[in-house]
């Protein structure tokens, strides 16, 4: 499976250190593992996947969807106005 990353997710995941990239990668296999594990949106966000977890204490949000050959990671970032900033990323791009 090949995975893709849009350039909103390689920006974030270049701010992350060392231990929440290794994190963050945890997470991702276990995204690749078992794709349905997200939860899958409604209405305007449709086709798109949430999965919640944590780094320390820190509630941390990763939208994925499926394609064709893979899976792209579209976004990841705190709770915090995060739909908000995914509905204009996706109508934008």
């Amino acid at each position: 499976m090949k995975i893709y990353q849009s350039r909103s997710f390689e920006l974030k995941v270049k701010k992350f250190n060392k231990i929440e990239k290794d994190n963050l990668d945890s997470e991702i296999k276990k995204i690749v593992e078992n794709p349905s594990i997200g939860i899958e949106k409604k209405g305007d966000l449709r086709g798109i996947f949430v999965y919640k977890f944590k780094i320390k204490t820190m509630l941390y949000l990763l939208s994925y969807r499926l394609v064709t050959d893979g899976l792209e990671l579209i976004m990841v970032g705190a709770h915090e106005n995060y739909y908000r900033d995914l509905k204009s990323y996706l109508k934008n791009k």
